[in-house]
């Protein structure tokens, strides 16, 4: 026998004495809660699929899942996708077993992943389109565009990760699905809802043929991304290993947090940056916070993805959220938006020694440091609001945005600079179940001053813009901010 060989048995026995009855007991209970959780669930989705064709809900409901599907394979191929465990990485990969057997295991969870997210993607399009007839058979074959999607679309990142021209390709496929989706949330509005129509009362028989030639293809690039697994490069494999356990040991670690300062770091650290003079007339807490500005302008395409989401509250109203939805969208928007311009904040909360050695005040450094988020979640804030404006038959509401400026800047810093998960906090009994305060406190740590901030913009939104609200809302907003930076030392 060889030496391979005998690893590969000695392998094998362990597994087998590791697994007991128990183990396989414990595994078949937790599919079957699985199971009783998720049906019901399905089935209320599915008993609220619309009978009736509607052209806009039909064109923003696609825009969204072409959007979600290439957040997903964005987050597929940065993560990896393929990677192992820290042990199996330093033993096993760099071992003479095939490396098809070694990943094996990986590609399992993939699918099983592939099989959920695709089957929400799947429900997603039903709902999108309705069902005006034979809901039994267009429930099928939704189900089936959506595991196509996004198996062949793992697939896909799966030979992104092997060779380089495969992830030309993918990155040619996400800006197809990014042109798509705007050209269909166009269509929405325009001379475009005829075609959009059709798609949406097509036969049974189309939808039937749609998804076997969907199905053809992602079967095709799943057996091309398993004949290229016995030759996948190891440094991409250590490499995804790498980030998949930083990202894992920070989630079991229940902090989050740290997963902002990891992306940021593994951008910056493979970029060579060009040195730049000083902007004379800076100073102080100003000059500090010129870092963050300076940072951002690095970024383009975060700030072209940043515009471009300005439409998602639309697109989540005419999909079937209605106000809620466009709401929830606009308030996790905004906040996020508002956040990516607080990287000096967090920098500042994660090692004090440092915010000290920059020679200004604490107030002075908080206040400087808020203007950038302030102008970015108010902006995006003001063009969402726009373009709900010009979608609905409702007033000018866009200056809310623009007043609401300050109070995300607060929630945003706070956001930032909030501590790690305390884990010592004790668990409350709520109707759902036991929830631990500590993740539940770190969770809404800058959601709360945020929406505190902006309660005269959603009584606003909600009843009618008017004067005084307007007015409420600057003055509120800016004493929010105020209050928040004249208090550093408190997250």
């Amino acid at each position: 026998m060889s030496e391979a060989a005998q690893i590969r048995a000695l392998v094998r026995s362990r597994a087998r004495t590791h697994r007991t009855w128990s183990d396989r007991y414990i595994t078949l209970l937790g599919l079957g809660l699985l199971v009783v959780v998720a049906f019901p669930m399905i089935g209320r989705a599915v008993a609220a699929v619309p009978s009736a064709a509607d052209p806009a809900r039909a064109g923003a409901g696609l825009a969204l899942i072409a959007l979600l599907l290439a957040a997903a394979l964005t987050l597929a191929r940065v993560v990896g996708p393929v990677g192992v465990s820290a042990a199996d990485a330093a033993w096993l990969v760099l071992s003479p077993l095939p490396r098809r057997t070694v990943l094996a295991p990986t590609l399992l969870i993939l699918a099983a992943v592939c099989a959920v997210v695709g089957a929400i993607l799947g429900l997603a399009l039903l709902g999108a389109l309705g069902a005006t007839d034979a809901l039994a058979l267009r429930l099928l074959a939704s189900l089936a565009l959506g595991v196509s999607w996004t198996l062949g679309g793992t697939a896909a990142t799966v030979l992104a990760q092997a060779s380089q021209p495969w992830g030309d390709r993918l990155f040619a496929v996400l800006v197809a699905l990014v042109v798509a989706a705007v050209a269909v949330a166009a269509m929405s509005t325009g001379p475009g809802q005829g075609a959009l129509a059709g798609i949406a009362s097509a036969p049974a028989a189309v939808w039937t043929a749609a998804a076997s030639v969907s199905a053809t293809a992602a079967a095709a690039l799943a057996w091309r991304a398993w004949a290229v697994l016995a030759s996948i490069p190891a440094r991409a494999v250590l490499r995804a290993s790498t980030r998949m356990g930083v990202a894992s040991g920070a989630l079991l670690g229940m902090d989050p947090g740290s997963l902002t300062l990891i992306a940021e770091d593994a951008h910056w650290r493979s970029r060579v940056l060009r040195s730049r003079a000083w902007p004379p007339r800076l100073r102080g807490a100003v000059a500090v916070a010129w870092l963050d500005w300076r940072a951002l302008a690095r970024r383009p395409g975060l700030l072209a993805l940043v515009a471009a989401a300005t439409v998602l509250p639309v697109l989540a109203a005419r999909a079937g959220g209605g106000t809620p939805g466009a709401l929830v969208v606009l308030a996790a928007g905004a906040l996020a938006v508002a956040a990516t311009g607080t990287a000096g904040a967090r920098r500042d909360a994660g090692d004090a020694a440092l915010a000290r050695l920059l020679g200004t005040g604490p107030r002075a450094l908080l206040t400087a440091r808020a203007v950038l988020p302030a102008l970015l979640g108010g902006s995006w804030l003001a063009l969402a609001l726009a373009w709900l404006d010009l979608a609905g038959p409702g007033g000018a509401s866009w200056p809310l945005g623009l007043l609401c400026a300050p109070a995300l800047a607060a929630g945003a810093l706070r956001l930032a600079r909030r501590h790690p998960v305390e884990h010592a906090m004790p668990v409350m009994d709520t109707p759902l179940g036991p929830v631990p305060l500590g993740p539940l406190v770190w969770a809404l740590t800058g959601a709360d001053i945020a929406v505190l901030g902006c309660l005269p913009a959603l009584l606003a939104l909600t009843t009618g813009t008017t004067g005084p609200l307007l007015a409420a809302q600057a003055v509120w907003g800016t004493a929010v901010l105020a209050a928040y930076c004249a208090a550093p030392g408190r997250a």
